[in-house]
């Protein structure tokens, strides 16, 4: 495969044992390379035809490694880093409104926002993911993150009925997400999604305005539904009305819908998502946590449903590792139907890459390695005692490999993890910046 319209003058060549392109089921290419120009992937070629096609271009080898595309993390709170093991164990509205919602209150603010979303974007980088979509307050301060660290994201501009530390109300939340849109919209790597929280956080007239809005920038939006049983009964008890029921009437359900969590579903509104082309975003993690319930991962997909995997905020998983995520929703996924072949090894790496990449409106630019795509790509060392011997390296990533595994990471061509570091980040920085909150938090007035 080739793009002959390309320079190859200025090519960067990444040879590896294995490319994994997800183009197709089980498919793996062996001892191939690929070939960057610029921000694009311009060739994919067996290593054996390198130097007559490439004489002078210089090769990256990474002798026992996976080459696949970048995973994408469809749904995070950044900037909660620095809220990791603040409080466990708990249920999830006790959780929210007794131990993050008043901690949330006292100190979130530009620089919180912008250290943690620093914070969360160094874990990422340094275990695969390429990709995030973000869900918290001053996008403003996660989008500068984002710019500076090199990472791709889809920033949520974040959107509840109460006052915040970044808006008096919904309205205001909307009228400075747009603006903050408008400050951005340049970016390459840097896009935007209407957030409102939830159905029962969000009031009816405030969804209809950001539906109408999605529709006229073309926005995708991203929101939290039917994450717990409880969630959905007291929403009955107050509306008479389920949420995804509200979301439908309403006419939220579209391509342009992103909805997180999903555990309580009925095959009406199966088909409801189904028919809308709605996408379903898979937080296993936090949702066993949580004891929040399961997502019916196989019915959707025999729906045809298209389901991107997202490991939510490190305040309630307690980390940002898409291996470990995809890893959990395809175990998951047999035990809770019990079936083996429930939820396989490719298809979870296929929700954690171009599931993601679907649901974020990016599957023309990312979530898979093929000509003229965006270089998202990230390298897996499997040439360890824990990933060998290889038979299946799709398997073997997925059932066996760790994120301290990932190598090396490129985003738009730029490389930004090499041999295992941090080439945009300052390590010792972001580590010094988490203990300044954890002091500050800890010794908060009760």
């Amino acid at each position: 495969m080739n793009q002959n319209t390309q320079s190859t003058n200025a090519a960067q060549i990444i040879a590896a044992d294995w490319v994994i392109p997800m183009t197709k089921t089980d498919h793996w290419l062996n001892n191939h390379a690929v070939v960057i120009s610029g921000h694009q992937i311009i060739d994919i070629l067996p290593q054996d035809q390198l130097i007559e096609k490439y004489p002078d271009a210089p090769v990256t080898r990474l002798d026992g490694q996976a080459l696949m595309p970048g995973l994408v993390n469809s749904h995070c709170h950044a900037a909660m880093n620095l809220l990791r093991g603040l409080s466990d164990d708990l249920p999830l509205k006790e959780w929210l409104e007794n131990a993050i919602w008043p901690v949330e209150a006292q100190f979130v603010d530009d620089e919180f926002v912008y250290q943690g979303t620093q914070h969360a974007i160094a874990e990422m980088i340094r275990s695969g993911t390429t990709c995030f979509q973000d869900m918290y307050f001053m996008p403003n301060q996660a989008a500068k993150a984002v710019q500076e660290s090199g990472i791709r994201a889809s920033i949520g501009l974040v959107v509840v009925e109460f006052e915040t530390s970044w808006s008096a109300n919904a309205q205001e939340a909307i009228d400075k997400g747009l603006d903050v849109f408008d400050q951005f919209k340049h970016s390459t790597t840097c896009s935007f999604n209407f957030a409102p929280h939830a159905p029962y956080t969000v009031a009816k007239e405030t969804l209809e305005k950001i539906g109408m809005l999605s529709n006229e920038l073309n926005m995708t939006v991203q929101i939290h539904v039917h994450e717990t049983a409880g969630e959905v009964e007291s929403f009955v008890e107050e509306n008479g009305i389920r949420p995804l029921a509200r979301l439908k009437e309403i006419g939220l359900l579209s391509p342009l819908l992103n909805a997180v969590h999903m555990t309580q579903l009925n095959e009406g509104e199966i088909e409801w998502l189904a028919e809308a082309g709605c996408h379903v975003i898979h937080c296993p993690q936090s949702n066993m946590k949580l004891a929040s319930g399961i997502c019916p991962t196989m019915q959707l997909l025999d729906a045809n449903v298209n389901l991107a995997i997202g490991t939510d905020g490190a305040a309630s998983n307690n980390d940002l590792d898409m291996i470990d995520e995809l890893r959990s929703a395809s175990l998951l996924a047999k035990l809770d139907y019990l079936n083996p072949t429930a939820l396989t090894a490719y298809q979870s790496l296929h929700a954690a890459t171009m599931g993601g990449a679907k649901a974020l409106g990016l599957q023309d630019q990312i979530g898979s390695i093929e000509l003229s795509k965006a270089a998202d790509i990230i390298a897996i060392d499997l040439n360890q005692i824990e990933t060998q011997p290889v038979y299946n390296p799709i398997s073997q990533i997925v059932y066996a490999a760790a994120r301290n595994q990932v190598s090396n990471v490129w985003v738009n061509g730029k490389r930004l993890l090499k041999d295992k570091a941090l080439t945009t980040m300052n390590e010792a920085l972001v580590i010094q910046n988490a203990k300044h909150w954890q002091t500050k938090i800890i010794n908060r007035e009760a």
